[in-house]
């Protein structure tokens, strides 16, 4: 948004800008460039968090995997019931009560 707003300001206006906790008086032409970079910077790093946090939910997956690690409540997938004859839903297979 500021940077948005500098584009469309005479150059050599002044403008003020924090650096390290100081107030310091500036030129618009000085401090544009400055501000997109960060920008850049900052898409850059978050693109780079992303793709970490990518990596370790794999990394994750498998030690769950490997270790044979199981959230509370979550079911074991190679004992979870089947559907159908001899499958786990539907009670006694084949038993009608009336």
């Amino acid at each position: 948004l500021v940077i948005e707003t500098l584009r469309e300001v005479d150059p050599t206006r002044k403008c003020f800008r924090m650096v390290g906790g100081v107030l310091v008086e500036r030129t618009v032409k000085e401090v544009l460039p400055a501000l997109e970079s960060n920008r850049e910077q900052i898409s850059k790093l978050i693109e780079a968090l992303a793709q970490q946090l990518q990596a370790k939910g794999r990394e994750l997956a498998e030690f769950r995997e490997r270790h044979n690690i199981r959230l509370v409540g979550e079911e074991d997938p190679k004992n979870a019931p089947r559907d159908g004859p001899e499958g786990g839903k539907g009670g006694p297979g084949g038993v009608l009560v009336s």
